[in-house]
């Protein structure tokens, strides 16, 4: 395995995120069209989704988007309505499981309403995730293995705790819940971690509809007594890793396209303050 020093990180950083860029940036997928929620834009549902929401009521196609609205007839409130589409989708094959949890809905900077979880990617809609770089005194970095058992990424490489902020939740409830659940740490344990900042905002092609993901971060030193433990079943493996070992990683292809982006960002500014 070659060494990877700091002399170099900048040009590995560099060559890394660009490589990243036709993957995280990606038009909608063929097909898609947009989708708007309380007549605001909302989504790019998949022409698959919104064929099987074409005789749902509170769901309107027209020649240039698919329209989600509370009838009048039926009388049916907006959150009724999104509750429907999203069993209408199951039953339809359109989504990758089901997770019984809601997420909050967002168009044109407003807060429409809530949905079930698995229903976001074929629908378009934006998510929002939370990640927590967390870091040794030494200089390591913190890295959770996913449970063979996921949905999504089974086996790769992910930041210690990284997750979606639900339904009613603001940004920072969700980072600590999920340290808890994913690494079982807790809030004295972060206490000097860096406030959470926007990484990017993902558009992603994927087989069941498409990502709008916005990615945030924070970083934070774990003092050497502090051993993460995951307590929700999700994770196989939690370890350190150095630059030579955590580069290897990276361009074998071991972490999701998530935490690469994540860790590459953590990176070049812990680089750019003299933090490694």
């Amino acid at each position: 395995m070659k060494s990877v020093s700091v002399n170099s990180l900048a040009s590995l950083i560099t060559a890394r995120q660009k490589a990243l860029v036709p993957q995280i940036q990606q038009l909608p997928p063929p097909g898609s069209r947009p989708l708007t929620v309380a007549g605001c834009v909302a989504g790019w549902i998949t022409a698959r989704a919104a064929q099987a929401l074409a005789e749902q009521p509170g769901v309107r196609l027209d020649h240039e988007a698919t329209h989600i609205f509370a009838p009048r007839q039926p009388a049916l409130g907006l959150n009724i309505v999104l509750s429907q589409i999203a069993l209408v989708l199951r039953e339809a094959g359109c989504l990758r499981g089901w997770r019984n949890e809601l997420l909050d809905i967002y168009g044109e900077g407003r807060h429409l309403g809530v949905i079930e979880r698995a229903a976001m990617r074929p629908l378009g809609m934006l998510t929002r995730a939370v990640h927590l770089n967390a870091w040794t005194p030494d200089g390591r970095l913190w890295i959770a293995r996913r449970a063979l058992s996921k949905a999504t990424d089974p086996g790769l490489w992910d930041t210690l705790v990284g997750g979606l902020v639900g339904a009613g939740e603001n940004l920072e409830t969700s980072l600590l819940r999920e340290s808890h659940e994913e690494a079982g740490l807790l809030p004295e344990n972060l206490h000097d971690r860096s406030p959470l900042r926007m990484v990017l905002r993902m558009h992603r092609r994927l087989p069941e509809g498409y990502q709008v993901e916005d990615m945030l971060v924070s970083d934070c030193v774990l003092a050497e007594s502090v051993q993460p433990n995951n307590l929700d079943g999700e994770v196989s493996e939690i370890r350190t890793v150095d630059l030579t070992e955590l580069f290897h990683l990276l361009e074998a292809g071991e972490f999701t396209l998530e935490a690469e982006v994540v860790v590459l960002e953590a990176l070049k500014r812990r680089l750019d303050q003299g933090l490694l």
